[in-house]
């Protein structure tokens, strides 16, 4: 039995950040692109995804923000958090994969994410093993995300399998003797050679949805 490594962010749920951009900004025409830069991508997001700026001071820095609305915490919090949707198939194909390996979660996230997505998702409550940006410290477009993977578990790579969205994801996630899939839809993930080689038909696969 191996390891998938599952991604969450537009494999496991749709990530949308545009209706927080929306509900918090005082001018919906000309400053919704520039919340959308400044949280949602870059260095800010980073540094809150990887655990170096605490979920009270970044929500601080948006409540502080002349660009937003004066909202209470809690409902700024909450629109910060509701951005996510499910994938069609995840939970049928998480359901087949799991029969066959050890499902773990590997995602660049942040806390507060996190304990939404565990909240309302049921299916992200069922993994093996959670590996999360904010905790460990490491970001995937680095190698050494994958590496700390390897470190921790003391496991050879060939006994993991990567499913993420991202092709700068992969391409680190090869560089370390990961194999991967880089996913579209969980029909193209579940025909994908890739995991035939790794233990799991496309034709049962396909069989059990």
């Amino acid at each position: 039995m191996g390891i998938i490594l599952l991604d969450i962010g537009n494999v496991l749920v749709n990530v949308d950040f545009m209706p927080f951009c929306q509900t918090v900004c005082r001018d919906p025409v000309s400053g919704v692109a520039q919340l959308m830069a400044r949280y949602c991508q870059g260095e800010l997001k980073e540094r809150h995804d990887c655990g170096r700026i605490a979920s009270f001071d970044f929500l601080d820095m948006i409540v502080d923000d002349p660009l937003t609305l004066d909202l209470p915490l809690h409902q700024l919090r909450l629109a910060w958090q509701d951005i996510f949707t499910p994938v069609p198939g995840s939970e049928e194909a998480v359901a087949h994969l799991r029969r066959h390996h050890e499902l773990w979660i590997m995602s660049d996230t942040d806390p507060l994410h996190f304990a939404f997505l565990l909240d309302r998702f049921p299916l992200l409550r069922s993994m093996d093993r959670y590996l999360l940006s904010y905790e460990h410290g490491y970001l995937k477009r680095s190698p050494d995300a994958f590496r700390y993977v390897l470190d921790m578990s003391g496991r050879d790579p060939a006994e993991f399998l990567l499913i993420d969205d991202r092709k700068l994801n992969i391409d680190f996630s090869t560089s370390v003797g990961i194999e991967s899939i880089l996913f579209r839809s969980w029909d193209g993930t579940l025909a994908s050679p890739s995991l035939a080689a790794f233990g799991i038909s496309s034709s049962s696969a396909r069989g059990q949805r």
